[in-house]
Parts: structure tokens; sequence; C-alpha cells
């Protein structure tokens, strides 16, 4: 028999706390994510102390939950892969440096913009 599941406001609500528990979970867990916070804390202060356009500091404020974003994909790469098997294995590997790539990839680009509005 099927689990119901839950609509409307419950489901919303219910999401919001589980995504909730999933942020406060990288924040006690894992050390990249909690650097990454502190980091995006201070460019964010930063970026509210530049003169710069709306739009340029939308684009800088979007580099800084972008990385936290992919930081928390690249975790739940991570935890999937080890949840199925702490054996080395090639694809086990390949997906953990595809994860961990699309991070760099993000923060190279959070560089580049960064670099581009400032100068």
């Amino acid at each position: 028999m099927p689990i119901p599941k839950k609509t409307g406001l419950s489901r919303l609500t219910s999401s919001i706390n589980h995504s909730w528990a999933g942020i406060v979970n990288a924040i006690f867990t894992e050390d990249a994510f909690r650097q990454l916070v502190v980091i995006n804390i201070m460019l964010l202060i930063i970026t509210f102390c530049l003169d710069i356009t709306k739009t340029e500091r939308a684009l800088l404020i979007m580099c800084s939950f972008m990385t936290l974003a992919v930081e928390l994909i690249n975790t739940a790469i991570e935890t999937v892969v080890d949840r199925i098997s702490l054996e080395i294995h090639p694809l086990s590997k390949r997906a953990k440096d595809l994860g961990g790539s699309a991070q760099l990839v993000t923060i190279v680009m959070t560089v580049i913009i960064w670099l581009v509005v400032l100068f």
C-alpha cells in the first residue's frame, strides 16, 4: 500500500523543514561547506560596502549562493556514493571527481565575476 503524500501547505512546510535540516547538517558535518559559508558571509558584507550597480550587486550575491548550492549537491553526491559502497571503484571516483569539478567551476566563475565587477 503506497504511503499517502502530503499536499498543499503541509507539503510546503515539510519540504522547507527537510531543506533546512540539510543545511544544518551540512554546517555541522562538512568542513568545506562551513568554510564556504564563512567566506560567503564576508563576501556578502563586502558586496554591500561596494559602490556598484544593483545589477552588479545581484550578480555577486548570486555567485555566493551558487557556490553554496553546488557544494550541497557535491556533498549529496559524495554521501550517496559512500552509502552505496565504501569500496574504491572507478565509477565512485568519477562521480566524486565530477562533483568536485562542478564546485571548482563555480568557484572559478565567482572569482572571474568578482574581478570583472571590481576592475
